[in-house]
């Protein structure tokens, strides 16, 4: 989450097109370090007879926070424009709790 954090920041403060596919990049590289660990913690707790229920419930609340995640992007750009909301979520993601 913090590669993911640190690369939203770069976004912000880096132009041109070479700048911009490394955040990219980056963005990727720190959502591909998340997503196997998020299921394989799911994966370590649940017991073999409800880890299907325990995936699906997973990804509902999963999902429900991309949903969430658009909505609050999209309000905080209408009302303080792109780069302050794209900083704004990279410190929501970096900052979570663990």
């Amino acid at each position: 989450m913090l590669v993911q954090g640190a690369a939203l920041i770069c976004m912000t403060l880096v132009s041109g097109f070479i700048a911009w596919t490394l955040a990219l990049v980056a963005l990727g590289v720190g959502t591909a370090l998340v997503y196997p660990t998020l299921l394989a913690a799911v994966g370590d707790i649940a017991q073999p007879s409800w880890l299907g229920v325990a995936v699906g419930v997973y990804r509902l609340w999963r999902d429900l926070g991309y949903v969430a995640g658009a909505l609050l992007a999209g309000a905080l750009t209408d009302i303080l424009g792109i780069a302050p909301a794209i900083n704004i979520i990279a410190v929501i993601t970096a900052g979570r709790p663990r």
